[in-house]
């Protein structure tokens, strides 16, 4: 399967309004009414997916002055595919002058023999404010986890301010004390644009400042509600 969505934010009369919406099963953006000026889309999964050999690409593009939250409303299973291969899952996120984009998906779970890659790439302005948080998952319970390599590329003012891969799935790497300790859950948070914080860790979890500015936050669960919590408390800082 191969499918497209995209999503335009602008700024138009005090408040955001949706200048595009497109989407294409398994990937369905639904707008939700919202105060204030910004603008809410859940992203449904509309179908099974990724399975693999799946090529699913979504677009987002914050104009300037606008804002957008993008959430997800439930988790997203990584299924092996009955030709094999990997799956794909892109997200490329564009964001102007004083624009505000959150995108937070649900936990994505990477089930037994699964074989997942999932990119996002983020093009920044100077003045744009920028969330994203992935929540990874390794295998549903008693399940032993298939592999999943995610990146993220962010770019702010046109200057790379983050290039990092994430590969999970691998037993003996997992268990290592270097990478995910045993741990079932892995929490990675991305933030752009927001006051500047200083180091900060605890058990199994890290913020980070990020050179070219922004934050990125790090965090180890045996549980998915036990993440929860963790990302509740370091959001409200």
């Amino acid at each position: 399967m191969k499918a497209h969505a995209r999503l335009v934010a602008a700024f138009d009369g005090g408040r955001t309004a949706l200048r595009e919406l497109k989407s294409m099963a398994p990937l369905t953006l639904v707008p939700r009414r919202r105060s204030g000026l910004g603008a809410m889309v859940h992203l449904v999964n509309s179908a099974t997916a990724p399975l693999g050999g799946d090529e699913l690409r979504l677009e987002i593009r914050v104009e300037a002055g606008a804002e957008l939250k993008l959430s997800g409303v439930a988790a997203t299973l990584a299924l092996p595919g009955l030709r094999g291969g990997p799956s794909l899952s892109t997200v490329e996120v564009t964001v102007e002058d004083g624009g505000s984009c959150e995108y937070l998906p649900e936990p994505t779970v990477v089930t037994a023999r699964a074989d997942h890659v999932a990119v996002l790439r983020a093009d920044l302005a100077s003045t744009a404010r920028f969330r994203t948080r992935e929540v990874l998952v390794l295998g549903r319970e008693g399940e032993r986890p298939g592999q999943l390599s995610s990146t993220v590329h962010v770019t702010c003012g046109g200057v790379p301010a983050l290039r990092q891969t994430q590969t999970v799935g691998d037993a003996a790497l997992d268990a290592s004390l270097a990478v995910l300790a045993g741990h079932r859950v892995l929490v990675t948070d991305v933030e752009f644009g927001g006051p500047p914080g200083p180091a900060e860790s605890g058990p199994w979890w890290s913020r980070t400042p990020l050179a070219a500015g922004g934050m990125l936050t790090t965090a180890l669960a045996p549980d998915v509600v036990t993440a929860t919590a963790l990302d509740r408390s370091w959001t409200s800082r």
